[in-house]
């Protein structure tokens, strides 16, 4: 907690050290909104055309306002920006990480910008296969897939199933078999890995849920027993280091481990692993502490591991997978709220801390209490010339943490009814939103050159009491 940098007058004294001042509280900072967001002449945010003030009226709110062409821009720049990196070598392929944020639009777009996708559950895959998204271009994960979802997924015809446990072996392959068809599988490694991260997306150290272990020799026992299953095809190996990355780092050490796996793979089984994917986990701006790099500067510098590491061993270099989810679906959406009630709390003495209530909250975004994550936010239907001052915006649920956006400066005459939009909400919001308190889910709409497209409609109470057969 600090001061207001013009004195004690100013605000309130609840900023965190690392939230700037803002120079204008009406301004949009570059890199967290999406790219065809800008105010308009009336001082009211436009996201690709659309006014905030048009959604509100037509759509209501809260709403996910979805970027279209700003989710589709930034798919085909991971696309192609590692294909360029390892186009020298054997190549690469791009899985969009559907648990981002997933509905059949979505697998169209994917489908059409020529990335492959990746699922982790029988819904995903579900979502996938209505949309007509070919199959070979699929990849299931998962640390505890039914036999009723690896069924589907052979049925289906799959490109890939990553296993992610010794057991998962043996029960692929006897579904395979009964079902008369060859599984063709990759296995997922735990590298010891802990990306800089929360505690719970931090998913290659050892204690965790996910994976076979290098350190301890279920890895290199998976393979053994992989190749000895009558109906499995070894792909090759999965790694995944965790999420919200903003450097090559982590890679490179998990890198050289899995490849180091691979060596010993052809030198004691007389095997070569042809493929190698390194998962995702490229973070995106949530607020300006955050500055991720770019799909272009993450290729180029992965592929120099890979191909430095490969060099070392004197193997080939794998061709290359990456599954992108967050860095492509979070940028692209705003939420957009409607104020209901501003507070003013006293904390006793000078301290006070103002508190902005909207009419959505931890339903349809738990990362605040799940991850502490921290979230920035605009007063978009307008603009004002009142001075900024520090808020929390929570939401309308009866949870002391239903909090949407910890601290964040919006000008001191915000009031009920005015728009305020939360950015980068894109992924995990609503793959995570919930019908807490009995509240509806909000609904996703997409925009493009000025026009509204409603890509999974709000919820109604009769949803919700249509599921009560008690």
């Amino acid at each position: 907690m600090r001061a207001h940098e013009a004195g004690a007058l100013h605000g309130n004294d609840a900023a965190p050290t690392w939230l700037p001042y803002p120079r204008d509280v009406n301004h949009l900072i570059d890199g967290l909104w999406s790219r065809n967001s800008a105010r308009n002449a009336e001082g009211a945010v436009e996201i690709a055309g659309v006014d905030v003030r048009r959604i509100a009226e037509e759509v209501g709110t809260p709403a996910f306002v979805l970027d279209e062409d700003d989710f589709r821009h930034r798919a085909r720049a991971f696309r192609d920006a590692f294909a360029e990196a390892f186009g020298p070598h054997r190549g690469a392929d791009v899985y969009y990480a559907g648990k981002a944020f997933l509905c059949g639009a979505v697998v169209r777009w994917v489908e059409e910008d020529g990335l492959g996708l990746d699922v982790c559950t029988g819904g995903e895959l579900a979502v996938a296969l209505r949309a007509g998204f070919p199959a070979e271009r699929i990849a299931l994960h998962g640390n505890n897939k039914s036999e009723t979802e690896i069924r589907r997924a052979l049925e289906a015809g799959v490109g890939r199933i990553v296993i992610d446990s010794l057991d998962e072996i043996e029960l692929v392959d006897d579904v395979a078999a009964r079902l008369g068809l060859r599984a063709a599988v990759m296995l997922r490694v735990t590298t010891g890995v802990e990306a800089h991260t929360h505690e719970f997306i931090a998913t290659a150290h050892e204690d965790q849920k996910f994976g076979l272990s290098l350190t301890g020799g279920a890895a290199f026992d998976a393979v053994h027993r992989v190749l000895q299953a009558p109906q499995l095809d070894l792909l090759g190996m999965h790694s995944h280091i965790g999420s919200q990355i903003f450097d090559t780092g982590g890679f490179e050490v998990a890198a050289r481990r899995v490849l180091a796996l691979v060596a010993r793979i052809r030198a004691e089984l007389d095997h070569t692993i042809d493929q190698l994917d390194l998962g995702g986990g490229f973070g995106v701006m949530y607020n300006t502490q955050h500055t991720p790099a770019t799909p272009e500067v993450l290729a180029a510098g992965i592929a120099r591991i890979v191909s430095t590491q490969c060099h070392e061993l004197e193997i080939e270099v794998p061709h290359m997978s990456f599954e992108p989810g967050r860095a492509i679906a979070g940028p692209s959406t705003q939420t957009l709220y409607s104020v209901g009630t501003v507070k003013d709390v006293r904390l006793g003495g000078p301290h006070h801390r103002v508190y902005v209530s909207v009419d959505g909250g931890m339903s349809d975004n738990v990362r605040t209490a799940l991850y502490d994550a921290d979230y920035s936010c605009l007063l978009t239907g307008r603009v004002s010339d009142a001075q900024p001052e520090v808020v929390r915006v929570v939401g309308k649920h009866c949870e002391s943490g239903d909090i949407v956006v910890k601290d964040e400066y919006l000008p001191s005459d915000v009031e009920r009814g005015d728009l305020i939009s939360v950015p980068v909400t894109g992924a995990y919001c609503y793959s995570l939103a919930s019908n807490y308190n009995h509240v509806p889910r909000p609904p996703v709409i997409a925009v493009r050159d000025g026009g509204i497209r409603t890509l999974i409609r709000r919820e109604t109470e009769d949803d919700l009491l249509g599921l009560d057969i008690g």
